[in-house]
């Protein structure tokens, strides 16, 4: 405790944050510790093992605030140990856990103490987050609720967010079960619903939950492999139920979270029928542990299998988990034709005979026709070797060749990727396609990159909070990755953990950079996109926005450069060329440019707008790599430099010192820039070379034949 000058007892709260190798999330969850309003704070950090720039964190934080103590352990013992050690060292009032890779807001610890009165638990709410928000919220009206029903206030095994009596911890020698490393909660939590007379509840309380977008690297607990978690609360549940089958509250609790935790969880990896050998005996003794009054409830087939648990009967089990799962695929096939055709995929298609030489392409999810699948395919029809071709689209378009076309996510689509034995994709593969034996994925990639990739990125602002999951999984069926330079493909390795062979060829679809009748091909698309042959062509040709989207895969775009004003400086001499990422979903305005703005976002081939191009305006995106093969100026738009790269995504090189062009802030210097094209072609003169020789060396014009001859042997 401590005496403020009023002479009001103020009580200490000890905070207790068990860490592994959390170094990237640490400084956010303590600066919010901190800084809570509330002053009278024991922060102990439990170092379970961590790494050093993990531990050098912890020690540059403790030696800035005398209110924090640490505990180091050389080795990991989980974070049921780390919270048992943070309570028999905590010296305060009451106790306050946080995970290291969550916050608060500045207020939290102070409603809880102010609030808990005679109270020997008070708790709030647990807010999971995907993406940072702010950790100080408005004022709120904060009510105690005492009428709340203990199963509902700890059905979610946790103690976050709530503030405990130290008193009440020790008298009851509560501890969490340090055997496991998931569920060590359960061990705390099911003596404490015994013991509390009343379990209040402060609304308006928040304490944030981050979801870690990185479950691969460094997953958290709850993104550990379902097996391993399985395993863990199976012995948590026998534990306790052993302990306190006999105090009727706690084994009705413990008996209706084993049960939906089996509907939830252990159910799902059944799915995998080698999982039935491994975790059957495991649930059956948990499930002869459940009183069959707690099952009244149950629906037919889910008590039938835990009857047959109960029973120890695997073979029986074994076929009622079967029709479980063949029920609920049906039942999602009936509300979806796609589902349908799935269970085909899986059931049939692909375990019919692989089509040796048939190859399937898909460029850009399927919206065009275009990139290296594109010329990889128009190599490969010159060749005559025999092959078939098959290419996905959205909707069908005009190609040469005699390729099937078929229409993506159609039976078709299934049919074809199951059966054929190449795919080509600029793009990743959906993650339920299951790629099957003998099956050869080559994935050309879309560009050189500048912006930070997957696992070289912290945090994902993006629509999909699962993207670095989904990304491991679809990538791991990759077996040839193209790199167009020696950065590429050392970025390829890091940021997408790829592990096989790399084809360091050069990109397929820059070929056509330096073909010898490159000149005769430009005149050629002017005249078929319609284009004023005596005008000069600018392309702008900017990247999406990672945080502005209206849902997941729907990105959004704002205009930047004035079109009006372009045109009445630049109009008797150029026209410009709007080609937005195949991402964003918005229709680009051009009133008021009519005659001197062309939107061919939706052109196809993006190599023959560059061809026709006499410079280039862009900002982040990797179009300006590919650009850079033709020697002709770029300029760099970047009105949002700094939030794009210390926020968003970050770069892997200095902008403001390699790239080979001027960073403009605005749509004036831009019109500026292109007024006086000559000198900014001077200035940029060296910069360009040296840019050109890191990253364009490789690229000779022979990329696609190098590719084809290595991958379709």
């Amino acid at each position: 405790m401590a005496v403020e000058g009023g002479g009001i007892i103020i009580k200490k709260v000890s905070v207790i944050i068990p860490i592994y190798n959390t170094k990237e999330f640490l400084p956010e969850c303590l600066n919010s510790v901190i800084n809570q309003t509330y002053p009278n704070l024991e922060i102990l950090l439990i170092n379970d093992g961590s790494d050093k720039p993990c531990r050098k964190v912890i020690m540059e934080y403790a030696k800035k605030d005398d209110r924090i103590s640490v505990i180091h352990s050389t080795e990991r013992k989980g974070v049921g140990a780390a919270r048992n050690a943070g309570m028999d060292t905590a010296t305060g009032d009451y106790v306050y856990f946080l995970d290291s890779d969550d916050y608060l807001p500045l207020t939290t610890i102070q409603l809880l103490t102010e609030s808990i009165g005679q109270y020997s638990m008070l708790s709030g709410s647990v807010k999971k987050i995907t993406f940072k928000v702010e950790a100080d919220l408005p004022e709120r009206t904060h009510k105690v609720l005492e009428n709340r029903n203990k199963d509902r206030l700890f059905r979610n095994n946790s103690v976050l967010n709530r503030l405990i009596s130290l008193h009440f911890i020790h008298s009851h020698n509560l501890r969490f079960n340090e055997e496991v490393e998931c569920y060590s909660d359960i061990s705390f939590l099911i003596p404490a619903m015994i013991y509390l007379d009343r379990c209040p509840y402060l609304t308006d309380c928040l304490y944030y939950k981050r979801v870690r977008n990185d479950p691969i690297t460094n997953p958290a607990l709850s993104q550990l492999e379902r097996d391993k978690k399985v395993g863990d609360f199976l012995r948590i549940y026998n534990d306790m139920k052993d302990c306190y089958g006999n105090h009727a509250a706690a084994s009705n609790f413990l008996d209706q979270q084993f049960l939906n935790y089996y509907r939830r969880s252990i159910i799902m990896l059944l799915a995998d029928r080698k999982q039935v050998e491994q975790t059957f005996n495991k649930a059956s003794i948990s499930a002869k542990k459940v009183n069959p009054r707690s099952m009244k409830k149950l629906n037919i087939l889910v008590k039938a299998e835990v009857d047959q648990l109960k029973k120890e009967r695997k073979a029986i089990f074994s076929g009622l988990i079967k029709l479980h799962h063949f029920l609920y695929n049906a039942a999602g096939a009936i509300r979806s034709k796609r589902k349908i055709f799935l269970i085909l995929y899986r059931s049939l298609f692909i375990r019919l005979p692989l089509k040796e030489k048939t190859v399937v392409f898909e460029s850009f999810l399927g919206k065009n026709y275009s990139d290296s699948p594109k010329y990889i395919y128009e190599e490969m029809l010159k060749s005559k070797k025999g092959y078939k071709f098959v290419w996905i689209f959205n909707e069908k378009r005009k190609i040469p060749g005699n390729a099937r076309q078929v229409k993506r996510f159609s039976l078709a689509y299934y049919y074809y990727l199951a059966t054929s034995k190449y795919w080509v994709s600029n793009s990743r593969l959906p993650m339920h396609l299951d790629k099957r034996p003998g099956n050869i994925y080559l994935q050309t990639w879309h560009g050189t990159p500048l912006k930070r990739l997957v696992f070289d990125m912290n945090d994902v602002y993006s629509a999909n909070p699962d993207y670095k999951k989904h990304f491991y999984k679809q990538s791991r069926r990759w077996d040839y990755l193209i790199a167009a330079n020696q950065y590429s493909s050392e970025i390829f390795r890091s940021a997408f953990k790829y592990e096989k062979e790399m084809l360091e060829f050069g990109y397929p679809r820059n070929d056509i950079l330096h073909d010898a009748d490159r000149e005769e091909k430009a005149q050629q698309v002017k005249l078929q996109l319609g284009l004023p042959l005596d005008k000069k062509v600018i392309l702008y040709a900017p990247t999406w926005r990672d945080d502005d989207y209206y849902q997941s895969g729907k990105y959004k775009f704002q205009l930047r450069l004035d079109l009006e004003e372009m045109k009445q400086r630049l109009g008797d001499e150029y026209v410009i060329l709007l080609r937005m990422h195949y991402f964003i979903a918005d229709n680009i305005d051009t009133a008021g440019a009519e005659g001197f703005a062309y939107n061919f976002s939706k052109h196809n081939d993006i190599a023959e707008l560059y061809l026709i191009s006499d410079l280039l305006i862009t900002d982040y995106s990797s179009v300006f790599f590919d650009y850079a093969n033709l020697q002709r100026p770029i300029l760099f738009y970047t009105y949002d430099l700094e939030k794009y790269r210390d926020t968003l995504r970050g770069f892997y090189i200095d902008m403001e010192k390699e790239v080979p062009g001027p960073l403009l802030r605005d749509s004036s210097e831009v019109i500026s820039s292109i007024e006086n094209i000559d000198i900014v072609k001077k200035q940029y003169k060296e910069n360009y070379g040296r840019f050109y020789d890191k990253y364009c060396s490789w690229e000779n014009g022979n990329a696609t034949q190098r590719v084809i001859e290595r991958v379709f042997k």
